[in-house]
């Protein structure tokens, strides 16, 4: 018994490790983390629960009997954050660089599998050069068996992918698949070929940083939702967006104590918006105005930033916010708007998250780069988000709702539940001058005529009476009264219940 302890207890010793003391020194002297540094950081203190730290690889293939580590490059278990139930697994690029074995895949898999048994998040930190060579299809198999986990946890539970290193080839797939992707600058990357393959096949010269680094998946590629300096900064990051996410589907989102009025008035927000229709303004501003504390987390902040979305909480509930933003190509819908926020309203419809969208939008991007690259059914993919999404939805036009963006942006007729406008609200068709311009296209030569015909048309659509008149707004609100309306609204609708017709599942077009 002794004797048996005692090798535990140096297997153990062994594991926490890792790969030694030389390549821990590397790590440190890259700026990264350890694997188990970075999950003292992100778990409550002391509830960290390892599972699987003698787990080795079976390789024998070239010479790998002779490097056997306890753990296998990756470190699992469950812990807590807030005192919520997580799990968690780390990978450890002190170990074969962090590569995924058979084994190592198998850890991964056995804490996905018990999250969704219990409905707790999962948490992927990633740091693999990829695949382990040695092992070939026994490692490649590994990867398919998490892509599969990464599915059926869709929508069941939150998962969340923190790139912290390396995330090459097949391993990308597997944070593809998750809710949230949070990268750190100048230390991660992820790419489906290196630079060297991409040289090879097309002749292009390119860094890993510009080819897959956190500031080209940030800013133009959208795969990543946040970047940020460093791991600690990353861990810190996480724990904050957990304070917004439930721990399942079957789980109301979490409540914060809030000593900030529900019905708290907002005098700036008279003066918001600009009596120039064409003059911007910023939208986030309005945003942290109606929130609780004032506090907004924004996701995909330097991705497609016409549109904003993110989370608050607004009287202690967490709320997922969508919002087109005027400073940013006038707020127009394109391409990159329409995925950023359709994604994100499905997740929030998955979590029972409720979902405020606030409108200033002129339509949809013209153009041949936007016709030529799928504008239709980028479009349709928004739309059709809002129309499925059966949690609590509360809009408010601002100013500019045309055209079908104005049906897009959770409408009235897309089931929307409660549906305010500002007295700047403008609902129509499309703007005064081409509306003007087609529809008394005889008098286009008539400067005088015109200005007069758009004056008039301005003075019937430039306000929101029409759209309250037939009951596609339920009220106009002042602008200081937002947050009170919200609040309200909220309170009603947390008794919601609607239903989809059954089905396997629709077919977004994707």
């Amino acid at each position: 018994m002794q004797e048996t302890q005692q090798r535990l207890d140096e297997a153990r010793a062994q594991s926490q490790l890792g790969g030694g003391q030389r390549r821990i020194d590397a790590q440190h002297a890259k700026g990264k983390l350890t694997a188990r540094e970075r999950l003292e950081l992100l778990l409550d203190e002391g509830s960290f629960t390892e599972w699987d730290a003698f787990v080795t690889h079976r390789c024998t293939d070239f010479g790998m009997q002779e490097q056997s580590i306890a753990g296998d490059g990756v470190v699992t278990g469950y812990g807590t954050i807030h005192g919520r139930q997580v799990f968690v697994f780390s990978q450890d690029f002190t170990v074969f660089g962090g590569s995924l074995s058979e084994t190592h895949a198998e850890k991964i898999c056995k804490v996905m599998d018990h999250a969704m048994r219990v409905g707790a998040p999962v948490i992927g930190l990633n740091d693999s050069g990829g695949a382990r060579i040695q092992e070939g299809v026994a490692s490649l198999g590994g990867y398919a068996d998490v892509f599969l986990r990464n599915v059926m946890a869709s929508g069941v539970v939150p998962q969340i992918s923190l790139v912290m290193g390396p995330c090459a080839g097949g391993a990308v797939y597997s944070p593809a698949m998750t809710d949230f992707i949070f990268m750190v600058r100048d230390s991660a990357y992820m790419f489906v070929t290196g630079p060297e393959v991409v040289k090879t096949v097309t002749h292009e010269s390119v860094s890993a940083e510009e080819l897959g680094g956190a500031g080209t998946h940030s800013k133009t590629s959208g795969v990543a939702d946040l970047a940020f300096d460093n791991d600690i900064e990353v861990l810190a990051q996480c724990r904050r967006l957990m304070a917004y996410v439930p721990n399942s589907n079957r789980e109301a989102p979490p409540r914060r104590e809030t000593l900030d009025p529900a019905n708290r008035v907002e005098p700036a927000l008279d003066t918001l918006v600009p009596s120039d229709p064409n003059k911007p303004y910023d939208m986030k501003e309005l945003i942290r105005r109606v929130a609780d504390e004032q506090e907004f987390f924004e996701l995909q902040s330097d991705y497609a930033q016409n549109i904003i979305i993110g989370f608050v909480h607004i009287d202690g509930a967490s709320v997922g916010v969508v919002a087109n933003q005027p400073m940013v190509l006038a707020g127009c819908l394109d391409i990159d708007a329409s995925r950023k926020a359709a994604r994100f309203i499905r997740f929030c419809d998955a979590f029972s998250i409720p979902v405020l969208t606030f409108v200033d939008v002129p339509g949809f991007m013209p153009g041949t780069a936007q016709e030529y690259g799928g504008i239709i059914k980028h479009g349709a993919k928004l739309l059709y988000a809002y129309a499925e999404c059966t949690v609590p939805k509360v809009t408010v036009i601002t100013r500019k709702a045309y055209g079908g963006a104005y049906d897009v942006m959770s409408s009235k007729h897309l089931r929307g539940d409660v549906n305010f406008a500002w007295p700047s609200a403008e609902i129509a068709v499309m703007g005064p001058k081409g509306a003007v311009e087609i529809i008394f296209r005889q008098d286009r030569g008539d400067a005088e005529k015109i200005a007069e015909r758009e004056a008039h048309y301005r003075e019937t659509f430039a306000n929101p009476l029409i759209a309250a008149q037939r009951g596609y707004v339920d009220d106009v609100i002042a602008p200081r009264d937002t947050r009170a309306q919200i609040a309200k609204s909220l309170t009603l609708l947390k008794t919601k219940r609607l239903e989809n017709p059954w089905r396997k599942h629709g077919n977004i077009p994707l």
